[in-house]
């Protein structure tokens, strides 16, 4: 195989209460991917669990585990065995009292390659996620798996062109986004649903011509409590093209073939990091400015 030429999986799937069962499913489905020849698979957002920052509860940090722990134990193993890179985001326990929101990267020969921390931590109705998680300390981060040098950030980070920007400077060729993200149930209106979901679209593929990278982002699906998880996975090319995208709300395994010599031409025909004045942006570090 060309080693530009890279298939992807992301994996949509919905999850039930039981932490094992949300793993053995995944794993399933991950073999799944790799029939189907996926280089490299992402997970969903928090996938061994249901999505319990919808409420403030002390339960849920039982579910916390350490990276490396257990499963990426157990998801090393099985990329060793499929020879597939493993994108898998879990709750992590850092020390008693200290959480994170964070993505494990597996290599395609099994070697735990590091992770990434979720930085933007959000806090408003059904997403109550700083009860659980510390902001991530580590930056942005980029990985040079088997198949090609990844980026990934979380769900939230999402609408941050702050984040894609720093982690594509790094050398990512693509962005990896395990996401959590729907409707609340008493939201009934199709208009106010479909432009959520556009605007959530958008901001990635703005990512994707800003950066000339390739931008996966893996949802999950089905109605949690008072969460509808819209499905609706999705690969952009650099030019903010969509080449793939999973059905709404169904359970999928989505491919997409990236060509990731593409990104020379379009960063050469878009040439956008050329072009940027770093050194008019100082500012972008205060967090408003007052004339």
């Amino acid at each position: 195989m060309n080693s530009d030429q890279v298939r992807i999986a992301l994996v949509q799937m919905s999850c039930v209460e039981n932490p094992q069962e949300n793993l053995d499913k995944a794993q399933e489905r991950i073999r799944q991917a790799a029939k189907g020849g996926a280089n490299i698979v992402c997970l969903q957002e928090l996938f061994t669990t249901l999505y319990f920052c919808q409420t403030e509860a002390y339960e849920p940090f039982g579910y916390a585990e350490p990276i490396p722990g257990p499963s990426t134990a157990a998801l090393q193993e099985l990329a060793a065995e499929l020879g597939v890179v493993i994108v898998a985001s879990l709750f992590e326990i850092r020390a008693k009292g200290v959480h994170h929101n964070t993505a494990a990267v597996i290599d395609a020969d099994g070697r735990y390659l590091g992770k990434y921390r979720k930085m933007h931590i959000p806090d408003d109705p059904g997403f109550y996620e700083k009860f659980y998680f510390i902001p991530g300390d580590l930056g942005y981060k980029v990985f040079q798996t088997k198949f090609g040098a990844i980026g990934v950030l979380i769900c939230w980070d999402q609408w941050y062109p702050e984040a894609a920007r720093l982690t594509a400077l790094r050398g990512a060729d693509i962005l990896f986004y395990p996401t959590a993200i729907g409707w609340a149930t008493s939201e009934t209106s199709d208009t106010v649903r479909s432009s959520q979901r556009q605007a959530w679209k958008t901001s990635h593929l703005g990512h994707a011509v800003a950066n000339g990278v390739f931008v996966a982002a893996a949802n999950r699906a089905g109605t949690e409590g008072e969460l509808e998880f819209w499905g609706n996975s999705f690969v952009s090319d650099p030019f903010g093209q969509v080449i793939a995208e999973a059905a709404h709300n169904d359970e999928e395994i989505l491919y997409a073939d990236c060509d990731l010599s593409k990104i020379a031409f379009y960063r050469s025909h878009w040439p956008f990091m050329r072009d940027r004045r770093i050194d008019s942006y100082g500012e972008i570090t205060r967090r408003w400015i007052d004339e």
